[in-house]
């Protein structure tokens, strides 16, 4: 018995071996990249502080926000989001004998288009909060600069 393969054989097996190397290949390059389509981002926190008393820090699902600026990157998802926030004082309310607060609220986490990377806790008054989304730091809340309007249009 010959141990050699006849040469339709040797083509069909070195083809199925070429395919089955390709597949190896990409498959994981593939998948990789449909990850990078389909995942949602992360997400940067923004706050707007509309209170008499200063925000001394701040959490959304548990992810800390900061007291001011831009904090960076943090997966929200989820139908709800859970603020939670501690007021400080100022150092003439300090004097005044007014005590730091602590404050939390659960609210519907707002819809999110494919470009918002940014989102926004505004702190109003008597301890209400809002959250939207934006592609930029313009606030959600406040109408945009007409300089940014013509921007988005400029580059579409």
């Amino acid at each position: 018995m010959s141990l050699v393969l006849n040469s339709p054989n040797k083509r069909k097996w070195r083809r199925r071996g070429l395919i089955l190397s390709l597949l190896i290949v990409l498959l994981p390059l593939l998948g990789l990249y449909l990850y990078g389509q389909l995942r949602t981002p992360g997400a940067m926190l923004t706050s707007e502080n509309y209170t008499d008393r200063p925000i001394f820090s701040y959490w959304v699902n548990d992810n800390w926000g900061g007291n001011g600026g831009v904090t960076c990157c943090w997966r929200l998802d989820g139908p709800t989001a859970k603020v939670v926030w501690i007021l400080s004082r100022t150092g003439e309310q300090a004097r005044q004998g007014v005590k730091q607060e602590r404050h939390e609220i659960e609210l519907p986490m707002p819809p999110r288009g494919r470009d918002d990377r940014y989102l926004h806790v505004r702190f109003d008054p008597d301890n209400q909060v809002r959250l939207g989304w934006s592609p930029d730091l313009f606030s959600p809340f406040s109408p945009r600069p007409e300089r940014a309007q013509n921007k988005e249009v400029d580059h579409e």
